[in-house]
């Protein structure tokens, strides 16, 4: 049995003294006849959402169980106990049966245009076969599925939308029906509106999110998940693809430039926002901190912050946070991660499935 005492922070304003963890699940009621308790103190969150991350995808495209299980946990040691997998070619069903490993919320795997997005990634198809793929993706995921809207067209020479508007629109509506959310890979400004306007339900990236485009995303619902870890390196990325691509290469610089002024007027018009890292591929797990951080230097409040990858995410998601009867999923800090978001780079104690595991 645990015993958590200190500031257990079960809401943004709802903070309790204390908790026990019975039979692997919260509880605000102090257990009869207790013996044999662990007690840890400090400042509990609910398990930390990264609402963007790839487990099972390496540079190459899919990795083997080992790398994947090295992933996933790399996302643990660091307090993340959710994850919204936002696209893998990975069969990764095997972790849910692992206590140890964080619950996957999976978007089954990438849907692209032919030879407009990583090689390996993706199924790599045509606008007459979206539908289908659409629906193969929802029934195989866990709620979502994951379109790339946006990529480098080569005879272009730029970012540009991948799909016509009549072929997504007929994709989300599919989805939709059978009860999954649809999300999209987007850097570009050009794939936006036609995908807000047929239906979507959340953005990847959101580089491309203009002012004359936030009163439509905003009275949409849309939610965006920025990934503002992965788009720092967009000026690499731009320098790479200077000789061959310069139109390209500008775009990224001026995407990323503009990347905090971005977020904060998305955040002011009332679009949710939530933390996601677009760890795998090419970028390392466990960066869940770091981008919290990087949502506050863009101007969104601490707490708002947290929020976005705690009770706010988890409510998205559809998961509990520290409600009474929940699974005991919660990360254990030495001070108040309200007055300062750094100390989530820290946790005293990671608890999941209510066993204490770092």
């Amino acid at each position: 049995m645990l015993h958590v005492k200190g500031r257990v922070l079960a809401g943004p304003e709802d903070v309790r003294d204390e908790l026990w963890v019975v039979g692997g699940r919260v509880s605000y009621d102090r257990p009869a006849g207790v013996r044999d308790v662990r007690t840890v103190e400090g400042w509990a969150l609910p398990g930390l959402v990264d609402a963007h991350c790839h487990v099972g995808l390496g540079a190459q495209g899919p990795v083997d169980a080992d790398t994947a299980e090295k992933q996933a946990l790399a996302d643990r040691e660091t307090g993340t106990l959710l994850i919204r997998d936002a696209g893998s070619p990975s069969d990764t069903r095997w972790v849910d049966d692992r206590d140890d490993l964080p619950k996957i919320i999976r978007a089954g795997r990438h849907i692209a245009r032919t030879r407009r997005y990583m090689r390996g990634y993706a199924h790599e198809i045509e606008p007459d076969e979206l539908v289908a793929y659409v629906a193969q993706e929802a029934r195989r995921g866990d709620g979502w599925v994951k379109l790339v809207g946006d990529w480098i067209d080569r005879d272009l020479g730029d970012l540009s939308a991948c799909w016509p508007r009549e072929a997504v629109r007929a994709a989300i509506a599919e989805a939709h029906r059978l009860g999954a959310r649809v999300t999209a890979h987007c850097f570009a400004e050009s794939s936006l509106g036609d995908l807000v306007e047929s239906g979507i339900d959340c953005i990847e990236h959101a580089t491309g999110l203009t002012e004359d485009l936030i009163p439509l995303f905003a009275s949409r619902g849309v939610a965006i998940v920025p990934t503002l870890v992965n788009i720092a390196t967009f000026p690499q990325l731009a320098a790479g693809g200077e000789t061959r691509y310069p139109r390209w290469s500008a775009h990224m610089r001026r995407l990323h430039e503009r990347r905090y002024d971005t977020v904060r007027g998305a955040y002011d018009a009332g679009i949710p926002v939530y933390v996601g890292t677009d760890a795998g591929g090419s970028l390392a797990h466990g960066l869940v901190a770091a981008e919290v951080a990087e949502l506050v230097t863009a101007g969104i409040p601490p707490i708002q912050a947290l929020s976005a990858t705690s009770w706010g995410a988890r409510a998205w998601l559809g998961r509990p946070g520290l409600e009474e009867g929940a699974p005991a999923d919660l990360v254990v800090y030495e001070s108040d991660p309200r007055a300062d978001v750094r100390v989530l780079a820290a946790p005293r104690r990671v608890v999941l499935n209510g066993q204490v595991v770092e």
